[in-house]
């Protein structure tokens, strides 16, 4: 037995060795990952193994923040000063489980290399909601028009987009559960969509861009529409 972390021990397979990826700082969310590799033979005479992932290990720290985490059937489930979001994992094949009430530890068996690559999508999806609850995400989009001014306002929870390019036709936007609109007080033609959720608030944002997309036209020519012009974490207060 070997001991991978100060507070947890993992057992390694005989004849097997693993590699540590040193703790990163990430939006102020430290999180760890290890690889046990198990070495294999292809049946073939050479000096040489190759290793295949035996255990995969990611940690994500949540103490220095104020929020509580619940994980039932690989359902998460973060609640925070701003609120409470909830995401399903259940189509990626891994283990999620609290430990200590400090960590946030992801397993994942036998993985192959694009079940590798799903373990930092998990880590990063927690990551943001923890990020969400506490500090809530800011989008600023910013106008850009050559001779016809574009006019966007609130309708209820759509966003009516009118005048683009001179044209009569209304375009209208629904804004997803928990994002808001505010219009820029202090900055001409800038709009701000702030929420929880990130993928809501960067959805809504796209969804905005899209429909001011130029269509046949030159694009190098025409480059009128609604684009990001902004985006991250709110400060800190």
């Amino acid at each position: 037995m070997k001991t991978v972390l100060a507070s947890r021990q993992l057992e390694i397979p005989e004849n097997g060795m693993y590699v540590y990826f040193n703790s990163t700082l990430r939006r102020k969310c430290r999180w760890r990952h290890i690889i046990v590799l198990m070495p294999c033979c292809d049946g073939h005479t050479s000096k040489y193994f190759h290793f295949k992932p035996y255990l995969t290990i990611s940690f994500i720290s949540y103490f220095s923040y104020t929020v509580e985490i619940t994980i039932k059937a690989r359902t998460v489930t973060v609640k925070g000063p701003l609120g409470e979001l909830s995401r399903d994992f259940k189509h990626m094949d891994m283990d999620l489980k609290i430990v200590g009430g400090k960590f946030v530890r992801v397993d994942v068996w036998f993985a192959v290399r694009k079940q590798l690559a799903s373990v930092r999508t998990v880590c990063s999806h927690i990551d943001n909601m923890i990020v969400g609850v506490t500090r809530g995400f800011t989008y600023k989009m910013r106008f850009v028009y050559s001779h016809f001014p574009i006019n966007v306002t609130l309708s209820g929870d759509t966003v009516e987009i009118r005048n683009f390019l001179g044209e009569k036709r209304v375009r209208k936007v629904p804004l997803l559960p928990g994002v808001k609109f505010v219009r820029s007080a202090d900055v001409k033609d800038q709009i701000e969509l702030s929420g929880t959720c990130i993928s809501n608030v960067s959805l809504t944002c796209a969804k905005i861009q899209q429909q001011t997309n130029t269509r046949k036209k030159d694009l190098r020519k025409f480059l009128d529409g609604i684009y990001v012009s902004e985006k991250g974490a709110n400060e800190v207060e």
